[in-house]
């Protein structure tokens, strides 16, 4: 049985794959790590060939012509055998002996299950994760110990109140793996910005939460070609007001409010800060074309959900984009490079 299935996306990642496939093997035999070598042109398919080479019983390695970050997530997730999923990105790393730690709860989890057909398991696991900008040595930790009872088992009911830099993301997040399969995730393809559909989507689908307070994900901060970095964000805004279209209809929150009201709040708040920042990156851009698709985004935002809309104007961070006029657009856009410094982003 491999208990989880580690798939890493990599597209020229030769100068810096090795870290991040080292780290994973940590977990042993009872991990898969699945390599999608995403149409690369340097030695990235060689490289991750050698490892399945090495390593026949863990690693495995999928060449596939090039679609993405959300091309790769969706073969990973098409083709992973792990009770559990994982995505780590090809720049990125696990911490070892956190990896050991989350390899013995998920031991415990199949253990329990198998003993007892009725014993509940988590449908999703969060553990920490670490902002890594390894260029000037400067780390940042977002933990959930305020959100989340570590080392039990909650539901959505139980989760707690959220600090203002805090969300749940795709570096944080451990699906069971049928949760993003029955929720019907298919990332899109050919787009940056896709980690929060993956972080969106299947919440509507679990119903119990497992925290390990421990720093698991490293995040490396300070490639100049990143996706999040300040001049690529408004390079690809196309691509960032898709994102967030997509997951205006990516679920119903109408009925997610009757059923889970703590899991529909929690959900309104990360499309008002898909919604935040896509408005603030429109305005800096400001231009006619820029100013009419912000009006329209909220107008989509209006007519798909007036209670949605209503909670992203009135009661959420997303409302403090709305300040009128130019001045009101300027002052937002200074809060936009505020943010950069207090939550190290990017």
């Amino acid at each position: 049985m491999k208990y989880i299935t580690f798939v890493v996306p990599c597209y020229n990642s030769e100068s810096y794959m090795d870290r991040c496939i080292n780290s994973l093997l940590a977990a042993g035999n009872d991990a898969e790590i699945i390599l999608i070598n995403d149409g690369s042109t340097d030695r990235t398919g060689e490289i991750a060939h050698e490892y399945a080479s090495r390593y026949p019983e863990i690693v495995r390695a999928i060449d596939k012509p090039n679609g993405g970050h959300g091309s790769g997530v969706n073969k990973g997730l098409e083709l992973a055998a792990g009770l559990y999923f994982m995505v780590v990105d090809s720049d990125d790393w696990l911490d070892s002996s956190a990896v050991g730690e989350l390899m013995t709860r998920l031991k415990s989890f199949c253990m329990i299950r198998m003993r007892n057909q009725g014993t509940v398991t988590p449908d999703i696991i969060i553990c920490n994760y670490i902002f890594d900008h390894l260029n000037n040595g400067v780390t940042h930790s977002v933990r959930y110990r305020n959100v989340l009872h570590p080392d039990r088992i909650t539901e959505w009911k139980d989760v707690g109140r959220f600090a203002l830099s805090q969300y749940f993301v795709m570096h944080s997040m451990i699906y069971r793996t049928r949760i993003p399969r029955e929720s019907g995730l298919k990332l899109p393809e050919h787009s940056f910005y896709v980690d929060n559909v993956y972080a969106y989507q299947p919440l509507p689908y679990t119903k119990y939460l497992y925290y390990i307070n421990c720093d698991l994900y490293h995040y490396y901060i300070g490639r100049a070609d990143q996706s999040v970095s300040a001049e690529n964000l408004l390079k690809r805004i196309d691509q960032q007001v898709m994102v967030t279209r997509f997951l205006l209809h990516a679920a119903d929150l109408q009925e997610i409010r009757t059923r889970e009201p703590r899991l529909a709040s929690y959900m309104s708040r990360y499309i008002s800060m898909m919604y935040s920042m896509t408005t603030v990156l429109l305005y800096k851009i400001n231009t006619d074309q820029s100013v009419s698709e912000t009006a329209a985004l909220w107008q989509e935002a209006r007519k798909t959900d007036p209670v949605l809309y209503d909670i992203l104007k009135h009661r959420s961070l997303s409302s403090l984009t709305m300040l009128p006029g130019k001045a009101g657009r300027k002052i937002v856009c200074g809060g936009y490079y505020v943010s950069r410094k207090l939550f190290k982003f990017n």
